[in-house]
C-alpha cells in the first residue's frame, strides 16, 4: 500500500460500489441538511404568528423572514474557505454546533431584536453547513452515483419543508397558543442539530482532500482501499505533512474559474430569488388567492404542495439526474419554471381562481426540485480543484443566499407595487436568466472529480517533473562518480 499513487487512489473511490459508508454518509449530511431546510423556510409559518404578538410592521417582517438568509450568506463563504484550509471534518460538527445555539436561542428570544441576533446566528451556521455537506459527499462519492449521493443529501431538505408545516398544524389543532406555537416551531431545529453533533465528529476526512492537499497519500490510500470495501476507517491529523494546493488569490485569477463561479453562483443566485421568495411567503401568497381562508387551510395548502409537488420532484431528480445530466437537468427545471410563472403572471384569472392557481404553482414547485433547486447544490461541489472546492461551493451559495435574501426582503414591496401577478413575472424573468448561465457550465455527469478540476492534468505534469529530477539527480550521482574517478587516477598516475 505505501507505493499506491494517488491515480490508483481517485480511481478506488470512483470505481466503488455503493456501500454502507456512502449511506451513512448520507444519512448524517442530510440530517443536518434537514435542520437547514427547517429552520430556513420555518418562519414563514412563525412569522404570521409573531406579527400579530409584537406588532411588526411590512420591514420589520422582511427583516424577520430575511435574516437567516443574509446571514447564510457569510457562514457559507467564511467556512466554505475555512474547509478548504484546514479540511472538512472539523468544520462539518462546529456548523452544527452553532445551529443549536441559534436555534435554542431563537426559541427563548424575550424581544424582536433579541430573536433577530439568534436567527442571524443560526444563519450562519446554516450558510457553513451547505459547502461541507455536499462537498464531503462528493468526494466521498463514487463517479457513477455522485449525483444520486450529493442530491440525496439535499434532498431532505424536502423533509424539512414537510415537517415544519406539520407541526404548526399539530400545535396549532392542539389548541397550543400562539406565542407559544412560533417558539416550540423554532425550537425544534435544535433536536437534529445536536442529534448529528456526535455523528459528524466520527466521520472521516476525505481521502481526496488527505492525499491532494494534506500530501498524505499513504493513508489516503489507506482509507480509499476501505471505502471500496465499504467500511472507512478514521483519519488521524499528521501536522508534519506538506500541504499543497491553490491559493485564493490564484483561484479567483484564472479565467476558466471565474466563469465557472459566474454559473455556479449566478443560477444559484437567480434560483433562490425565485424560490426563497416564494416559498418563504407561500402563507401571504395563498392567502392573497383565497383571503377567506384561516391559516390553518393556507398551512393544510402549503403542505399539501410540497407533498404533492415538490417531493415527487426531488426523488425523481435523484433517480435520473445521472442518468439526464446534472447540467441539462438544471435547464429543463429553469425552462419549465420560467414557464409556469409566466402562465400565472400573464393568463387573467389565474391568481384569483384557487384551483388552477394551485395546479401552475405545483408544477413550478415540481420542476424546481426536478431540476435546478437540486442540481446548484450539486454543480458546484463537482466542478472546482480540491484545494477550492468548498470555496467555489461556499462562494456560490453565499451568492445563492443573497438572491434568496433579496427575493424574501422585496416580496412584500413588489407585491404592494406590482401586484402577485406582476411580482410572479419578475420571478418568470429570473427563471429563464437562470436557464441561459447554465449553458456556460460544463456538464459533470459520469466524469470523476480529478477529471473535471484538472487535477489529472497536474498529477501527469508532478509525476514527469519528479520523473525528471530522479533522471537529473542520477546523471549528476554519474557524472561526480566520473570526475572522482578521473581524479584517482590522476592521484595515483602522479
Amino acid at each position: 500500500m505505501s507505493d499506491t499513487r494517488s491515480p490508483d487512489l481517485f480511481a478506488a473511490l470512483d470505481e466503488a460500489s455503493l456501500s454502507r459508508f456512502h449511506l451513512r454518509a448520507v444519512i448524517v449530511s442530510g440530517m443536518g441538511f434537514f435542520t437547514d431546510a427547517y429552520d430556513l423556510f420555518i418562519i414563514g409559518i412563525a412569522s404570521t404568528l409573531i406579527k400579530p404578538e409584537w406588532h411588526l410592521g411590512s420591514a420589520e417582517l422582511s427583516v424577520l423572514n430575511s435574516m437567516t438568509l443574509a446571514a447564510s450568506f457569510i457562514g457559507a463563504f467564511v467556512f466554505g474557505r475555512i474547509a478548504d484550509v484546514i479540511g472538512r471534518k472539523r468544520v462539518y460538527w462546529l456548523v452544527a454546533a452553532i445551529m443549536v445555539v441559534g436555534a435554542i436561542g431563537s426559541a427563548l428570544a424575550p424581544a424582536f431584536w433579541v430573536l433577530i441576533a439568534f436567527r442571524f446566528v443560526l444563519g450562519v451556521g446554516v450558510g457553513g453547513d451547505y459547502p461541507v455537506s455536499a462537498v464531503l459527499m462528493s468526494e466521498y462519492a463514487n463517479r457513477r452515483d455522485r449525483g444520486k449521493l450529493v442530491g440525496t443529501v439535499f434532498s431532505t431538505q424536502a423533509l424539512g419543508l414537510i415537517i415544519g408545516p406539520l407541526v404548526a398544524l399539530a400545535l396549532l389543532g392542539g389548541g397550543v397558543s400562539h406565542s407559544l406555537a412560533w417558539r416550540v416551531m423554532l425550537g425544534l431545529g435544535a433536536i437534529p442539530a445536536a442529534a448529528v453533533l456526535y455523528l459528524r465528529s466520527r466521520m472521516p476526512e476525505s481521502p481526496r482532500y488527505v492525499a491532494q492537499v494534506q500530501g498524505r497519500h499513504e493513508r489516503a490510500a489507506r482509507q480509499a482501499f476501505d471505502v471500496a470495501q465499504g467500511a472507512l476507517g478514521s483519519v488521524q491529523p499528521d501536522a508534519k505533512d506538506a500541504r499543497h494546493g491553490m491559493g485564493l488569490k490564484a483561484f479567483l485569477c484564472q479565467r476558466r474559474y471565474l466563469i465557472m463561479l459566474i454559473g455556479t453562483a449566478g443560477t444559484w443566485f437567480l434560483f433562490d430569488y425565485a424560490y426563497y421568495g416564494n416559498t418563504i411567503s407561500t402563507p401571504q401568497i395563498l392567502k392573497l388567492v383565497a383571503p377567506h381562508a384561516s391559516l390553518m387551510t393556507t398551512t393544510a395548502l402549503q403542505l399539501a404542495i410540497f407533498v404533492i409537488a415538490a417531493l415527487p420532484g426531488y426523488l425523481l431528480a435523484i433517480a435520473r439526474m445521472d442518468r439526464i445530466g446534472h447540467r441539462k437537468l438544471q435547464w429543463i427545471g429553469f425552462t419549465m419554471m420560467a414557464l409556469c410563472f409566466a402562465v400565472i403572471g400573464l393568463v387573467p384569472g389565474m391568481t384569483t381562481t384557487v384551483a388552477p392557481f394551485l395546479i401552475v404553482y405545483g408544477i413550478s414547485y415540481f420542476f424546481a426540485e426536478f431540476g435546478p433547486n437540486t442540481t446548484t447544490f450539486v454543480l458546484p461541489a463537482e466542478l472546482y480543484p480540491i484545494s477550492m472546492r468548498a470555496t467555489g461551493h461556499g462562494i456560490s451559495a453565499g451568492t445563492a443566499k443573497v438572491g434568496a435574501f433579496i427575493g424574501v426582503f422585496v416580496f412584500p414591496f413588489f407585491q404592494s407595487a406590482l401586484g402577485l401577478r406582476g411580482t410572479l413575472i419578475v420571478t418568470a424573468v429570473m427563471s429563464l436568466a437562470g436557464a441561459l448561465l447554465t449553458l456556460v457550465l460544463p456538464e459533470p455527469a459520469g466524469r470523476s472529480l480529478e477529471e473535471l478540476s484538472g487535477a489529472d492534468d497536474v498529477i501527469a505534469e508532478a509525476e514527469q517533473v519528479i520523473a525528471e529530477a530522479h533522471r537529473n539527480s542520477a546523471a549528476q550521482r554519474d557524472s561526480a562518480a566520473q570526475r572522482d574517478s578521473e581524479a584517482g587516477a590522476d592521484v595515483r598516475l602522479g
